[in-house]
């Protein structure tokens, strides 16, 4: 198996580069061709004499993910499907110096969201997921392997609006803060000078609340944050996510209220409603008093049903009294526009089909 040079920082690329007999500096020439000229082959980097390509591609390949499936909705929406290779265990490189035992095949989606000028993408960070939220058609799946660096950052390349892409929200398969040092690579390739330069206003993490990884990212990035809320009654939430037990929603709270979010970084809530569980008054009022004295947003979203779960979707005139009486209590809410539900809508049903 090949080593990925995607993923890979311009230091790194540097030793690659001084191990194949080049100079150093062909290091920072073989990030620019992954990063900014988006190169999909070794071969390609043509300042590099042919002899170093070469040598290069006996090892190395630059390590795009091909698409393996492409669902495209009457709404311009577009799902895509990756095969992938999976570590399962925790850390960088890990696919590269796996045994053959611990790693695994898999699928993962990338979902290109429009919206006039803006054209989203939706990454995944993992193949399935270990957090096991009743109402995730991914958490379903079970735990199959951390997506690398190089993997997350091969959906940007490798769909076919790479080059018009605006945003990106890590809302896809996985939790991203339970592959926190392969997302945070990510994110440095996606933020930094030598990467593609984003600013990170473009970009939203969203996390059910791994404590530890979340102060991490608060800390060490200036990207939006998004936390998948659901219930603000700890005892109904915890019978909707395992994770509530381990790092209560007070708690998650408690940290965000310690940072400034009164400027140009935003952090929102998400909240996908079901009818009769959690989309009431006294639902409202306790999301409302939870959140009170913060600079935030509640996003409402409609559930896309799933199989073998009880649970219907909230109706629209229940979602707008809901977004109302929230609002009234002092805290922005609205409701997400629905998009994609003619192409298997739900976060993991075309990697579920691909895989069965």
């Amino acid at each position: 198996m090949k080593i990925k040079l995607l993923g890979k920082t311009p230091s790194q690329l540097k030793e690659i580069a001084l191990e194949a007999g080049l100079p150093a500096y062909a290091g920072g020439q073989i990030a620019q061709w992954l990063y900014q000229k988006k190169v999909s082959a070794i071969d390609q980097m043509t300042n590099l004499s042919k002899t170093a390509r070469q040598t290069l591609s006996q090892r190395y390949e630059v390590g795009w993910l091909p698409v393996s499936d492409c669902r495209v909705s009457a709404d311009g929406t577009k799902k895509y499907l990756f095969p992938v290779t999976c570590s399962l265990r925790q850390g960088l490189d890990r696919v590269e110096t796996e045994r053959p035992e611990m790693l695994e095949e898999s699928a993962v989606e990338a979902v290109m969201i429009p919206d006039g000028e803006r054209k989203t993408l939706c990454v995944s960070s993992q193949a399935g997921c270990r957090m096991g939220c009743r109402f995730c058609m991914t958490g379903r799946q079970g735990f199959h392997g951390n997506l690398s660096a190089g993997d997350i950052i091969s959906q940007f390349l490798s769909v076919e609006e790479s080059d018009s892409l605006t945003n990106t929200v890590f809302m896809g398969m996985g939790e991203p803060l339970d592959n926190y040092d392969n997302v945070i690579r990510a994110v440095e390739i996606l933020t930094a000078p030598w990467g593609f330069g984003w600013s990170p206003k473009r970009i939203t993490l969203s996390t059910i609340g791994v404590l530890p990884a979340l102060k991490r990212y608060l800390d060490e990035t200036r990207c939006h944050l998004a936390v998948s809320l659901h219930n603000p009654f700890p005892d109904e939430r915890l019978s909707l996510m395992p994770v509530q037990k381990a790092y209560p929603l007070e708690e998650v709270v408690s940290l965000i209220r310690q940072y400034d979010f009164s400027g140009q970084r935003r952090v929102s809530f998400e909240y996908t409603m079901f009818s009769g569980l959690n989309d009431d008054k006294r639902h409202a009022d306790a999301l409302a008093r939870m959140l009170s004295g913060l600079e935030c947003r509640v996003n409402l979203i409609r559930f896309h049903k799933i199989p073998d779960f009880p649970y219907d979707p909230s109706p629209e005139p229940v979602m707008e009294l809901f977004r109302d009486r929230v609002s009234r209590g002092g805290i922005t809410a609205t409701i997400r526009a629905s998009r994609g539900e003619d192409i298997y809508a739900a976060c993991g049903m075309l990697a579920g089909q691909h895989k069965a």
